[in-house]
């Protein structure tokens, strides 16, 4: 791996198509963004059409003759989710990026009842990745990259309490879906494999880098001191959200990615250029990663036919 791999070194991307969920800010829109000065063709994968249509606007600006529109998707609501896998995609899908996702939010339920943490960051890339996996899988090199975060240490997931019903801790739920993420890599790789499936299933994390994830939260219960704390943060510690963007794009574009390899910064896993970056045992484990999958399947009510377990 490149010890300064950035951004210039994204292969051509002429004749890709990409879905990028959560592509209105940060990491997401400056994934799309790069994506897209590359020549891929890049569908902005969000939930409010003003913000996404915006971003698209913002992505055309910056880059000369960019292919990129905004497609409708609610990952807090399965039927959004169909909806936008059946009627907003082409039938040719080079690339997947599940990078969507909420952070340390006060407890609340998506429109299907989960707990809003584990429904938006896990379930909704569940199913949104079984829906979209025939056109990835008629398409030669194409990957799937969900995006997890190293507080996935914080917490392994609890095969009890999916829904965090019994005792919610907003960091622990937060971490929990994110070992989800890496679960649902390991787990996918693992049948994609077995079926002698050539799509690459990855996983990437951006490190500590500066979006307005860390502070949706408490704005939204307008806890003014966290509020300070995070900006501070992001403003004195944090990598910009283009550093961030990085290990995303190296696991999206990078030659040779290993399936159900996780890239992160370089830097502890905390920022500089992509790297092989560190992840607990747990998410890890065959028998964890398929628990979690059958769990996944009956919840989402989508189900991986062309894959065996």
């Amino acid at each position: 791996m490149s010890q300064g791999w950035n951004a210039s070194d994204i292969p051509d991307q002429s004749g890709r198509t990409a879905v990028v969920t959560g592509a209105n800010s940060g990491i997401g829109l400056i994934t799309a963004r790069e994506l897209a000065r590359h020549g891929a063709r890049v569908l902005l994968a969000c939930r409010d059409e003003s913000r996404g249509k915006e971003a698209a606007s913002r992505i055309r600006a910056a880059v000369t003759g960019a292919d990129v529109d905004f497609v409708p998707l609610d990952l807090a609501d399965l039927d959004s989710v169909r909806a936008c896998a059946a009627e907003h995609t082409p039938d040719r899908i080079d690339l997947l990026i599940n990078n969507a996702g909420v952070m340390a939010l006060p407890y609340g339920k998506t429109a299907d009842g989960f707990e809003r943490q584990f429904g938006i960051n896990h379930l909704g890339h569940f199913a949104l990745t079984g829906l979209l996996l025939p056109k990835l899988l008629g398409t030669p090199g194409a990957r799937v990259v969900s995006v997890s975060s190293g507080m996935h240490a914080l917490s392994d997931i609890d095969m009890g309490d999916l829904n965090s019903e019994r005792n919610y801790r907003r960091w622990i739920a937060y971490g929990r879906s994110k070992t989800a993420n890496l679960l649902f890599v390991h787990e996918l790789a693992r049948r994609l494999s077995a079926d002698g499936c050539q799509v690459v299933a990855a996983a990437a994390h951006p490190g500590y880098a500066a979006t307005n994830l860390q502070t949706a939260g408490v704005r939204m219960e307008n806890r003014k001191a966290a509020d300070l704390v995070f900006r501070l943060g992001n403003r004195l510690v944090a990598q910009p959200a283009s550093s961030g963007a990085l290990p995303i794009l190296y696991a999206a574009t990078a030659p040779g990615v290993r399936p159900d390899s996780f890239t992160g910064p370089k830097l502890l896993g905390w920022r500089g250029a992509p790297a092989p970056s560190w992840r607990a045992g747990w998410t890890l484990n065959d028998v964890a990663s398929e628990r979690l999958w059958v769990a996944s399947e009956q919840l989402t009510g989508v189900t991986y036919p062309v894959l065996t377990a």
